[in-house]
């Protein structure tokens, strides 16, 4: 049996963050590369691809609001044209990076708050996959299993990844608990690891509130901004061996 694992890089603050992500890569088969929304420069992204070539990873954009300064972790008001402006000039940069560097550009996945404001409002998620299917045709697109970017693609025959996280709480099979609510993020890793196991296998688990959750998903993120995130890739590529499962590369 086999799982996508993916994770975001490139958030770092300097090249050295590289060499940290770079430690991640050989746990994962796929990497999400910020492009200048929320983090990310054209040193660091290049290096990031360099290293995902490496490591024959899938490479994908992951944009944001564009709000360095909250990390892209906070929901914005704008209009809805510069949104859209923005995405695209944020995976334009990291394409055009990619392409100077012999590589492809496998998939877009939103990033915080605008991730997490899609999944929520199906009139955002209809405009932004309307946006992805006309500038990226072959992108696919990764979100939440269930929600509403999955609804949108969909309905235009787009590609989709359905994901699941290891280390968040859900409140539904559609719904993930804000990290604002007190425990929303796992911290203990050998619970985070149980749940990978869940949801690669399609198993239950509990939500938030204790009760009974069971979907599929067809990718598991990894959080990569986790200073442990190098020795929780590790340990979760042996958990999912020893349980029968491989990651998919």
């Amino acid at each position: 049996m086999n799982i996508d694992i993916n994770c975001d890089l490139g958030e770092g603050a300097d090249l050295r963050s590289c060499d940290r992500d770079a430690q991640i890569m050989p746990f994962i088969s796929r990497c999400n590369i910020a492009c200048g929304g929320h983090a990310g420069t054209p040193e660091i992204m290049g290096r990031s691809i360099e290293n995902a070539l490496k490591n024959s990873l899938k490479i994908g954009a992951h944009p944001s609001y564009p709000d360095r300064e909250n990390f892209g972790r906070k929901s914005l008001v704008i209009p809805q044209n510069k949104l859209l402006d923005s995405l695209c000039a944020q995976v334009n940069q990291l394409e055009n990076i990619a392409r100077s560097l012999g590589a492809t550009l496998d998939h877009i996945k939103l990033h915080g708050a605008l991730y997490n404001d899609t999944e929520s409002n199906r009139e955002l998620a209809k405009s932004i996959i309307t946006l992805l299917d006309k500038e990226y045709p072959s992108l696919k697109i990764i979100g939440l299993a269930n929600a509403a970017m999955q609804f949108a693609a969909a309905k235009q025959n787009k590609t989709f990844i359905r994901e699941g996280f290891m280390d968040r709480q859900y409140l539904s099979k559609n719904q993930l608990a804000p990290r604002s609510m007190a425990g929303a993020v796992i911290a203990e890793t050998g619970q985070c690891l149980e749940r990978a196991i869940c949801l690669a296998k399609g198993l239950e688990f509990n939500d938030y509130h204790g009760e009974k959750l069971q979907f599929s998903v067809d990718t598991i993120c990894l959080h990569g901004d986790n200073p442990q995130a190098p020795i929780i890739a590790r340990q979760l590529n042996q958990h999912l061996n020893a349980n029968g499962v491989s990651i998919a590369r």
